[in-house]
């Protein structure tokens, strides 16, 4: 219970940083603060932004994925403060979603779906049995990589629908109203992610995945039977040359 309440914590701590405490923190320079609603969303931006960065200092190698979203957050804030308007710091988040959509349909093309690292853990769980398997249908189950494949399209897809529903909605609706439905957008985009990707690629790789494990294993029964078989009839032939040879002998 403690392992999985601390596993928890550690999954929710990056939607805490990136999510609840920009949005909170956007209202209480607004509207406690009495800041700009410029100033307000810059700093807001800020935690996200560092987070980023300090886990890239942190772990002392480049993620792409990472480094990629905090060069467009900083890019993002630093033209929103020059520009003065508001909406287009908002119109930066959507360009964190349509560059991120754009790589994950790229890396599809090129045969490296970038999702797939996400998804590789929830599927294997560390089994060596299950990393085997996996191994095995990904480089002969064409049905496998196409599976593979879709959940990268699929989440690619979401995340490209996300970045124009949100631009339409920040030159539509107020900024402060926009503030917590972009983030709503975005919850609601993983959401579908998740559901979709699930539906159309997870489970079938799941199942595939047990039925090669259970593929496996029964070959390994049959194998060790086998096995187990022929030693018997080596000993039982052996008994029996060694009868012939005492009764010749009593002859």
């Amino acid at each position: 219970m403690t392992t999985n309440s601390a596993s928890l914590r550690r999954s929710l701590l990056p939607l805490v940083l990136d999510v609840a405490v920009p949005v909170g923190s956007y209202y209480v320079f607004r509207n406690g603060l009495g800041m700009s609603t410029v100033a307000a969303l810059g700093w807001s931006s800020a935690v996200p932004a560092v987070r980023t960065g300090w886990s890239v200092i942190r772990g002392r190698t480049v993620n792409a994925m990472a480094a990629l979203i905090l060069v467009v957050n900083v890019a993002g804030v630093l033209l929103s403060f020059v520009a003065g308007d508001a909406r287009l710091m908002l119109v930066k988040d959507s360009g964190v979603s349509s560059v991120v959509g754009i790589g994950v349909l790229v890396s599809v093309r090129f045969g490296r779906p970038m999702m797939t690292e996400g998804m590789k853990p929830f599927l294997l769980r560390g089994d060596a049995e299950r990393v085997a398997a996996w191994e095995r249908l990904v480089s002969g189950s064409p049905r496998f990589q196409r599976a593979e494949r879709t959940f990268s399209v699929v989440w690619g897809v979401v995340l490209l629908g996300e970045c124009v529903a949100r631009i339409v909605g920040v030159y539509v609706l107020s900024v402060d109203t926009m503030v917590w439905l972009g983030t709503v957008m975005m919850v609601g985009a993983m959401v579908l992610g998740v559901l979709v990707g699930g539906a159309l690629a997870v489970e079938p790789m799941k199942l595939m995945l047990r039925a090669e494990v259970a593929r496996q294993r029964e070959g390994g029964s049959e194998a060790s039977d086998a096995g187990s078989q022929a030693g018997f009839d080596t000993k039982r032939g052996g008994a029996v040359a060694h009868r012939v040879q005492m009764d010749v002998v009593a002859g």
